[in-house]
């Protein structure tokens, strides 16, 4: 299984840049990880590149501020059903300042929400690769996370 990262806007915060590929390596302890940067332009652009980065049978994740919320072990458990269900990759894909289009949106296998709150496109990545790297450090009952 893969890790897919596809998420839209520029990267000038050198120190968010830093944290999000060091949390990505972290990742690839446990699964093949990467990340797509999309520039960002009108939607019907990003959309379409986007969609042109998906293949055949990948379990799609849209961060999405009406998706569900999910607690650091409900995320552990999401990523454990996905691996079970054998999926070969999992893309979890960050909108532009104007969010996802309907396509996308209607295209995902889930919707998720980090927050009701509204974060930077920079600070999402961080945010998800923290996320992601947490849920496995449960999965694999490593001390990073405390109950």
């Amino acid at each position: 299984m893969k890790f897919v990262f596809i998420s839209v806007g520029k990267e000038n915060y050198r120190d968010i840049k830093d944290a999000v590929e060091d949390y990505t390596k972290r990742i690839n302890r446990y699964m093949q990880a990467s990340w797509k940067i999309i520039p960002k332009s009108d939607l019907n652009r990003e959309t379409k590149t986007i969609l042109k980065s998906l293949e055949p049978g990948d379990f799609i994740v849209a961060l999405d501020e009406r998706g569900k919320e999910l607690h650091t072990i409900e995320l552990a458990q999401f990523l454990e059903k996905r691996m079970v269900a054998g999926d070969r990759r999992i893309v979890f894909i960050v909108g532009g300042a104007y969010g996802l289009d309907e396509a996308i949106i209607d295209k995902a296998n889930f919707r998720w929400s980090l927050s009701k709150l509204t974060f930077p496109h920079q600070l999402v990545r961080l945010i998800l690769t923290e996320s992601i790297y947490r849920a496995f450090s449960v999965l694999k009952k490593e001390p990073y996370h405390h109950e």
